[in-house]
């Protein structure tokens, strides 16, 4: 096997070798209690304002594209459905995933890279502390318990969004929007959104400390790991997205008219 092909397989493993042991570092103690809180903090901080103004537009796209199409074909009563679906199911949890890896997860690269090369990591290791337990684990909890919160923010922000858009500015009526949401919505949707955000949290935040980790060169070689570490877990979420959302079309029944 070349070396082109055998490095990327050789770095999926190794990326899968850290989920793996964040997953079993879980449970041991003690657990990191003021990094995971400093860490939550931090994340909020930085994706909140952006993950809000974001949604904005995303609903309003949605709602504008779902409108007009909905006109075209007479069926304007289903709208409101149509829309609060698409933002609940997909929508939230993609902005949610983009603004986690975009500003969070590079963040959680740098951090982790800069003490790589400053070599905190391998002092660490040499004193018999898990970088793992004491660095990583944190964060990618940190990363998960953001993302479904920020999932909920999405959520709320796109309804009222596509609320203004279809009733306000569309010229729909409130009872038709709210009418057609409950004839097509179940509480499930809501769930397979909370836990794609939860999912993509943990992705992100795994890809950030792996390439964090493994950052060499110098600050231009952090600067290289945060660039990897963002495209990898864009990659990563379209493809998860796309599998969970398969797997919940087969599972879950959907309601009809």
């Amino acid at each position: 096997m070349s070396l082109s092909v055998a490095k990327p397989i050789r770095e999926s493993g190794n990326l899968f070798a850290l989920a793996l042991d964040v997953v079993r570092t879980l449970p041991r103690r003690p657990f990191q209690w003021r990094e995971f809180v400093q860490q939550a903090w931090f994340i909020a901080s930085v994706t909140i304002l952006p993950t809000a103004l974001v949604s904005i537009p995303f609903g309003a796209v949605i709602s504008l594209q779902i409108g007009n199409l909905a006109r075209q074909l007479g069926a304007q009563s289903f709208t409101g459905a149509v829309s609060v679906l698409a933002v609940v199911r997909e929508a939230a949890p993609i902005v949610t995933a983009l603004l986690i890896s975009g500003a969070g997860g590079s963040a959680i690269c740098a951090d982790l890279g800069s003490r790589k090369i400053r070599e905190e990591i391998d002092a660490m290791e040499v004193l018999g502390i898990s970088p793992i337990q004491r660095l990583v684990v944190p964060r990618v909890l940190a990363a998960m318990l953001i993302a479904v919160l920020l999932n909920g923010l999405v959520t709320v922000v796109g309804v009222a969004g596509g609320y203004f858009f279809n009733v306000v500015l569309g010229g729909g009526t409130p009872g038709a929007y709210l009418a057609a949401f409950t004839a097509l919505a179940q509480l499930p949707d809501l769930y397979v959104g909370e836990i794609k955000a939860l999912v993509f949290g943990f992705i992100a935040a795994i890809v950030a400390s792996y390439r964090g980790l493994n950052a060499g060169g110098g600050p231009k070689g952090v600067g290289d790991a945060v660039n990897q570490s963002v495209v990898i877990t864009f990659m990563l979420l379209f493809l998860v997205n796309f599998v969970i959302t398969a797997v919940y079309f087969q599972v879950v029944p959907q309601k009809g008219t």
